[in-house]
């Protein structure tokens, strides 16, 4: 992997020369991993015109569990505690002769960027702005492979989950147990906070567990996704509890699902990003559910679980082939509940067989 990590170096230093800068200082610490293969908490890369250094706060170890920085590198550890990396980072690069630095300006706190005014006076700081956030776009089949072993965890979790006991169970102790089985098989852990919603509570995006009970008849709606090695999935499935689902469950339910396939199959490379939202978007609103939609229809993903692009009304730009993203429509009635499907899948072209589902727990509508 050395030679990936440099060869994204240089299309990050081939970017900053053309924006007239001959150094970068990246602090994201998602970018960070991404150039340099692994980093502590805090590190920041300082890319030269010559050598590349990561500049730490403290000792590398294995308590990140996401391996070892990329073995080109050369690593420096600061002299006094409490150090800040970024402005070791910009110190050191005036003491290099360098006339401009490139930093990522939307990671910075107002604070810090004085910080870096003060130690560099005569240093010119450019934004790097998003050069990095797309460079990351597009995926390689090592971060799919990555995404596609994350995406087994969280699909093997939820299937053990489905074949317990649920009823009299909490909303917390079920994302709990979601969030054990997810390491257990191999996770690094969960790829954010997982949601469980039951009865009114089910198809609300982002619901934080609660204490309330499964009861029969409930909507069991589950959000849930896996880290591993970095990188993070997501799923989220919708379920009925105990007894063969009312009229009005089933309907909702293949509203959504008509609505999640649309968008699944506006999935290509060159397809507009506000056209896959609006394809999902679409049956949603045909059907009278226009209010109370979320804003994106889905997102894509990778080392963070919300990356570019995002599958908006107003999102501008189009799809690229190996750009993971989620579909993931949802329609919540106040009082009684509602369904959420969210599938992560990867943009292919046609020829290659179309958007890749990853994640392949069943969607029907399955009573438990």
């Amino acid at each position: 992997m050395s030679e990936v990590y440099a060869a994204r170096r240089e299309r990050l230093r081939e970017r900053c020369a053309a924006g007239g800068s001959a150094s970068a200082l990246v602090s994201r610490p998602a970018n960070v991993r991404y150039l340099a293969g692994a980093a502590p908490q805090g590190a920041v890369l300082l890319l030269g015109s010559g050598e590349d250094l990561l500049l730490c706060a403290r000792p590398l170890g294995d308590e990140q569990g996401e391996g070892r920085p990329d073995e080109q590198l050369r690593v420096q550890l600061l002299d006094a505690a409490g150090g800040d990396p970024a402005v070791a980072g910009a110190d050191l690069a005036a003491a290099q002769g360098t006339d401009s630095l490139a930093v990522e300006e939307h990671d910075l706190t107002v604070a810090r960027h004085r910080a870096l005014r003060s130690v560099a006076p005569r240093l010119r700081l450019t934004d790097l702005g998003g050069a990095v956030e797309q460079l990351r776009l597009v995926k390689d089949e090592e971060e799919i492979s990555c995404l596609r072993i994350g995406a087994e965890i969280a699909d093997q979790a939820l299937g053990e989950l489905l074949e317990s006991i649920l009823v009299g169970r909490t909303e917390r102790h079920l994302a709990l147990e979601l969030e054990r089985r997810l390491v257990d098989h191999g996770a690094d852990g969960p790829a954010f906070p997982t949601s469980v919603g039951t009865g009114p509570n089910s198809g609300r995006g982002g619901h934080r567990p609660s204490d309330r009970r499964v009861e029969e008849g409930d909507f069991l709606s589950v959000c849930l996704g896996a880290g591993y090695r970095g990188y993070r999935c997501e799923i989220g499935r919708t379920f009925v509890i105990g007894t063969s689902p009312a009229d009005w469950q089933i309907e909702l339910y293949d509203l959504v699902f008509a609505a999640q396939r649309a968008g699944r199959e506006a999935l290509a490379p060159g397809a507009a990003c506000r056209d896959v939202d609006r394809a999902a978007r679409h049956v949603l609103d045909s059907a009278g559910y226009a209010d109370g939609l979320a804003p994106l229809m889905g997102h894509g993903l990778g080392l963070e679980i919300d990356e570019d692009p995002q599958l908006a009304p107003a999102a501008m730009g189009k799809l690229d082939a190996c750009v993971p993203v989620t579909v993931e429509p949802g329609v919540h009635i106040p009082g009684r509940g509602g369904v959420r499907i969210d599938d992560t899948l990867v943009v292919r072209p046609e020829a290659d067989g179309g958007p890749e589902l990853l994640t392949i727990t069943t969607k029907e509508l399955l009573a438990l």
